[in-house]
C-alpha cells in the first residue's frame, strides 16, 4: 500500500482581529473597523469590517471602482440608496451591491444599526477604492 504525503500548506492562517482592538475610521460617517485586510492579516482577495450608524447618522455617498460590497444588517434598521433607489434594510437582511453602484447609508431610525461589510476583489492601490460622490459629514456624523 503506497501512503500519500501531503505538502505543508504554503500560507498559514492569519491573526485573529478584534473589534475593540481596530480604530475607528469616520471619514465618510459612522462607525467604520475594517477588520479583516491586506494590512491586518494580508488578505489578497478582498477586506471585511463592521459598521455602527447611530440614529441620525449617515454614511456619504460613494462608489467602488474594483469592487462588490456586501453588506449585512446584524441589527437595526436603515435606508439604502443604490444609485438612487431609495430601500429599507431591517435587521437580518442582507444587499449586494455590484462594482460601480452608488450608494449611501442613512440609519432614520430610533436604535443603533449595526453592519458586517465585506468587499472584493481589491482595488490596485488602497486610494483607488473608493470615489465620493458627496462630502463628508459633520462632527457628529449627521448629514
Amino acid at each position: 500500500m503506497t501512503t500519500i504525503q501531503h505538502a505543508a500548506p504554503a500560507v498559514r492562517s492569519g491573526p485573529t482581529v478584534h473589534r475593540a482592538d481596530t480604530a475607528p475610521n469616520r471619514r465618510r460617517g459612522g462607525d467604520i473597523r475594517v477588520l479583516l485586510s491586506p494590512t491586518s492579516v494580508g488578505a489578497t482577495a478582498g477586506f471585511m469590517g463592521t459598521l455602527t450608524l447611530e440614529p441620525g447618522e449617515v454614511v456619504t455617498e460613494h462608489w467602488h471602482p474594483y469592487s462588490e460590497e456586501y453588506l449585512y444588517c446584524v441589527s437595526g434598521e436603515v435606508s439604502v440608496r443604490l444609485d438612487g433607489e431609495e430601500r429599507r434594510l431591517p435587521a437580518e437582511a442582507a444587499v449586494h451591491i455590484p462594482i460601480g453602484v452608488r450608494h449611501r447609508i442613512v440609519n432614520d431610525g430610533p436604535t443603533t444599526a449595526f453592519f458586517v461589510f465585506m468587499c472584493g476583489p481589491l482595488a490596485p492601490r488602497p486610494e483607488l477604492g473608493h470615489v465620493d460622490t458627496e462630502p463628508a459629514p459633520g462632527p457628529n456624523g449627521a448629514r
